[in-house]
């Protein structure tokens, strides 16, 4: 990469939103604000996707292991997903353009925080300058296992033969079929694991780990995490002499 030549940026990243309870903790402060601190960032890194026109940026929000988390904990999850939820937040994304989109068994949810979703959906649909992917009750398993039900009902209904079966025709399936997989994964909270998150789409994601707790995690962290993407040379499967490089 020459001075003069622009870093390559990622057209879609997916981020794994870890570190609210323990940021709480160190601070010693109540769980609710480590959660409340992270939407916070999680605005703060949609505004910096924008600032360098990054099309998609999913978000890990609630997995389907998170309601194994203690009940209180819980509630406040969904009392801060029904607060950024609020028309007057959701106004400010619709303002600049944002598409939001849900992903996950949502019927798992509140019927009034399921509801909040599909207005959200519906108001922001036509948005063309970001897609934000919102991943709430999601599991990667649960993914693939819902593409292969979709799958079989049609071979079972005689509407599609079983050797029509390719990869192709499951990323159809797959929550995100609409959109690229993504480029960069990145963890906060210094675990290193992808914890059972876009398992299909992350087939040559690049992954970045991070010890910044989420609630930290600000536009200058994004731009290392950027920045260490750049020098990546992605090639998925080939060498080096293939074609693929930076």
């Amino acid at each position: 990469m020459t001075p003069a030549s622009k870093p390559e940026l990622p057209q879609h990243i997916a981020i794994v939103m870890d570190g609210n309870n323990r940021w709480a903790k160190a601070k010693d402060l109540p769980v609710r604000s480590g959660h409340r601190f992270g939407a916070e960032a999680a605005r703060e890194i949609i505004n910096s996707c924008l600032a360098r026109d990054i099309k998609y940026l999913t978000l890990f929000a609630f997995s389907s292991e998170n309601w194994l988390r203690p009940r209180q904990e819980v509630q406040g999850l969904m009392a801060l997903f029904l607060t950024v939820l609020k028309r007057k937040e959701i106004n400010q994304i619709h303002k600049r353009n944002v598409r939001l989109q849900f992903i996950g068994n949502r019927s798992s949810f509140a019927q009034k925080l399921q509801n909040n979703m599909r207005e959200v959906e519906e108001l922001t649909r036509n948005n063309t300058g970001m897609t934000v992917i919102v991943a709430a009750d999601y599991g990667g398993r649960w993914d693939i296992a819902n593409a292969v039900t979709g799958i079989v009902e049609k071979v079972t209904s005689g509407e599609l033969s079983a050797s029509a079966i390719d990869v192709d025709l499951v990323n159809q399936y797959i929550s995100t079929s609409d959109y690229p997989d993504p480029d960069l994964c990145i963890r906060t909270g210094g675990e290193h694991r992808i914890s059972n998150f876009l398992l299909w789409q992350f087939a040559y994601t690049e992954l970045y780990f991070t010890d910044c707790y989420w609630p930290d995690f600000d536009d200058a962290q994004f731009q290392l995490a950027l920045d260490d993407f750049a020098r990546r040379q992605r090639r998925y499967g080939s060498h080096d002499d293939q074609g693929y490089k930076e």
